[in-house]
């Protein structure tokens, strides 16, 4: 089985470069007591289906001391589009308000057992992981999923309660990692697993 971070185990420290033009670590959060890391990218339906959702709960959350930060590990040799250069256009286009990182070497992907794009990480103030796993059942359609364990995770963080279902098989394609060729594919595959 591949590794991923495990419940209780602390957050990985990353220095990665922003599409806003800064260097972000996990002390650029240190005031927030709940921080949201996704890893996601450019290209993947699964991300593109669910950027308006992580706009929504980056807007609803922020307020109530939740950073939110998405970090794209796939190597652009296997989809130009999640280049640095293709990650500014889309945060441009798409107008996002949360820090957008480049993890260029992919070693924040591997230290955090990344699995998925998008797949999400929650941490509490002493960056413990407290729940992994998707954001609802159906990333790649909005407005057809039927849970929401993202949401119900940070609420209950946010209210000090226990997450009832502190972890999910996150629902998307595989990281892309350098050294596997795949300009063969079309543009809206993925080899998805859930």
């Amino acid at each position: 089985m591949a590794f991923t971070l495990q419940l209780g185990q602390n957050a990985p420290d990353f220095m990665l470069p922003s599409v806003d033009g800064r260097s972000y670590s996990l002390a650029e959060f240190a005031d927030s007591p709940i921080l949201v890391i996704v890893f996601s990218c450019v290209h993947c339906p699964y991300v593109v289906g669910s950027e308006e959702r992580m706009m929504q709960f980056h807007a609803d959350y922020r307020e109530r001391g939740v950073a939110f930060v998405a970090i794209n590990s796939n190597a652009e040799s296997t989809y130009p589009d999640d280049s640095f250069e293709g990650m500014q256009a889309r945060a441009a286009e798409r107008g996002f308000q949360f820090p957008f990182l480049h993890d260029g070497s992919q070693q924040v992907a591997l230290a955090y057992g990344a699995l998925r794009t998008p797949h999400y990480f929650v941490f509490d103030a002493e960056r413990k992981l407290r729940y992994t796993g998707r954001m609802d059942d159906n990333p790649r359609n909005p407005g057809q999923e039927t849970t929401r364990e993202l949401r119900d995770a940070v609420e209950a963080l946010v209210e000090g309660r226990e997450i009832e279902t502190p972890m999910t098989n996150p629902i998307g394609c595989n990281v892309k990692w350098a050294g596997k060729d795949a300009h063969w594919m079309p543009a809206d595959a993925c080899d998805l697993v859930r």
